[in-house]
């Protein structure tokens, strides 16, 4: 078995290391207690083609595949997950259902743009009242005499939908023939960007409910097949859940790192903390997590780079990895102290942005569904 990543890889991983600890490890901290998107990254990451690691050539992508988009994810989340989640996002639900689902003039319209990251694209699926329970779309579109389609309905919780650079939304909406997917462009009248939420964390990130009344759009605004737009937003999460353990362990070697310099340096009752077990093994224990959440990822990633399914292994890594983030930054809290519970430490940030990993892009609870199903079990 093969464990290595490829030359390139562990070169990609040193550029994205030394971008990090210059780009962003510095300013996260100020980011985040500013509630601001630090948009100059969000391009420097454009220049890098950190938007086009999984897409093809043609469309400005280098095709490197997604195991090193997790590459990239991991290494910037150890620092910031805000920025991280950023670049999750714009890849996964903003590029990959119009690479996947999208016609041929939407892909050649909108993939080179997104590639460049020089735009956005956010993702509506999730509602104010459809959850978990995401096949409750309430969302409409009515198809009118005219041939065009009025959309209304509202969609929650969405990623990157109200920067300056986002061009367009996804949606979904229920219709005659089932759910169906629109691409609707930033712009259109009836489409309006609530204000930005007060998270808990990833303070960084952008994340705003979007409203749409009476939103006209033509055929031509449908993403992929009449009735499947449900499935294919499914099937778009099963990707989303890789790039998400990612993110998570990226976080819990953040914990990990800050957890053991802290150990060595703190002193306490005549000499460093590090030397009790109480928070030794807290530290051992994050040190267990990040190799077996490391395994989860990238045994993922490989999956669906091979053309393998992936749903099931996918979805092991998204429940575990977020968990075992949950446990890190609370054991990285706990072993600062008082100093741990200040926002001026990088772990009181980890401890906020970690809760969202068990939530977004399926809860855990979601995750143990589609672990049962996989194993036969109705749920």
């Amino acid at each position: 078995m093969e464990f290595d990543l490829s030359p390139e890889q562990e070169d990609f991983r040193k550029v994205m290391q030394e971008f990090v600890d210059s780009e962003i490890r510095p300013y996260a901290a100020k980011w985040d207690s500013e509630s601001v998107l630090p948009l100059h990254i969000v391009k420097k990451m454009g220049h890098m083609g950190l938007f086009g690691l999984i897409f093809p050539e043609r469309y400005g992508g280098s095709g490197a595949g997604f195991a090193t988009l997790c590459i990239a994810i991991e290494e910037i989340a150890k620092a910031d997950s805000s920025v991280a989640i950023t670049l999750s996002a714009g890849v996964g639900l903003g590029a990959s259902p119009v690479f996947h689902f999208g016609s041929t003039e939407q892909k050649d319209t909108w993939l080179p743009r997104l590639c460049s990251g020089e735009i956005l694209g956010a993702f509506g699926l999730t509602e104010p009242d459809g959850g978990s329970d995401a096949g409750s779309t309430m969302t409409k579109a009515i198809r009118l005499s005219d041939g065009e389609w009025s959309i209304s309905g509202a969609k929650a919780y969405i990623t990157n939908s109200g920067t300056e650079i986002t061009k367009f939304i996804t949606v979904t909406a229920n219709t005659d023939e089932g759910v169906t997917a629109f691409l609707v462009p930033y712009g259109t009248p009836g489409l309006t960007i609530e204000p930005a939420y007060r998270k808990i964390g990833w303070h960084a990130s952008d994340t705003h409910g979007v409203v749409l009344e009476d939103v006209r759009v033509p055929d031509s605004a449908i993403l992929g097949t009449k009735g499947k737009g449900f499935a294919q937003f499914l099937a778009t999460l099963d990707e989303g859940r890789i790039a998400i353990a990612a993110l998570a362990l990226g976080l819990i070697q953040g914990c990990r790192d800050e957890s053991v310099g802290y150990a060595k340096t703190r002193n306490a009752f005549g000499g460093p903390i590090g030397r009790y077990q109480g928070v030794a093994f807290k530290c051992a224990d994050m040190d267990v997590d990040v190799e077996v959440v490391r395994g989860l990822v990238y045994k993922a990633a490989w999956l669906r780079d091979m053309g393998r399914p992936f749903k099931r292994e996918a979805a092991i890594a998204k429940l575990y990895s977020s968990e075992a983030a949950m446990r890190a930054a609370k054991n990285a809290v706990q072993i600062f102290g008082g100093a741990g519970y200040m926002d001026e430490t990088p772990v009181a940030r980890y401890f906020r942005d970690a809760k969202i990993l068990e939530i977004g892009e399926g809860t855990s609870e979601v995750q143990r569904v589609v672990l049962a199903r996989q194993l036969g079990l109705k749920s």
